[in-house]
């Protein structure tokens, strides 16, 4: 099982949960600093079918997320997607995932990237203080309590990524309004987009 403290170098692989509704740029450029200058090997893509904390009114379903992703980071042997919270109970917990892809690669350090954002509601997390006794996290800067008390935690590390605020949220409203947001998207996500007609209404 994990624990906080030096990893592995060559193991140390980057968990990054998210429904991806849809993936942009935003998390791509998190997930390849946290490579590229976080010291970590590998980030995973971990698809969630539902965020427990979220509503899931305009959530995409589960097949269509995941192939998104897939075609947003093809060919990069730095990413992974993984669907595995498909196949477990519902709703997903961020705990029970994490206890299950030790049990499967336990070669792997396994660390959550976050952003600032979530602090605030961290404490709703189920079982979150097992999951900052076994598990270190790398937090980046969004906009959010960025002095929450947690930052000083001994298992979270909190890395100088750019501050990047673009939001699924935003993207969804904007394709409804009409907009153009070409360059918020992978050319290949956005054609997945039109030619199915996502989040037009």
């Amino acid at each position: 099982m994990n624990k906080p403290g030096k990893p592995t170098p060559s193991k140390l692989t980057g968990l990054f949960f998210g429904s991806f509704n849809p993936i942009h740029f935003g998390h791509l450029c998190i997930a390849e600093f946290m490579v590229e200058f976080g010291g970590l090997k590998e980030v995973w893509f971990i698809v969630s079918p539902h965020n427990p904390l979220k509503d899931k009114a305009t959530l995409l379903s589960d097949q269509y997320r995941l192939e998104m992703v897939e075609a947003a980071i093809e060919n990069d042997e730095r990413f992974r997607v993984s669907d595995i919270e498909f196949r477990m109970p519902r709703p997903s917990y961020t705990i029970d995932t994490l206890a299950r892809l030790s049990e499967q690669h336990p070669d792997r350090q396994f660390v959550l990237i976050a952003g600032t954002d979530v602090l605030p509601s961290f404490h709703k997390w189920k079982n979150y203080e097992q999951l900052l006794d076994q598990y270190r996290l790398m937090i980046y800067p969004r906009h959010g309590d960025e002095d929450h008390p947690l930052l000083s935690h001994p298992s979270i590390t909190v890395v100088n990524a750019p501050r990047i605020e673009i939001s699924a949220s935003f993207i969804r409203e904007a394709i409804k309004n009409g907009k153009n947001i070409r360059y918020f998207l992978p050319d290949k996500v956005m054609k997945i987009i039109e030619k199915m007609g996502f989040y037009l209404r």
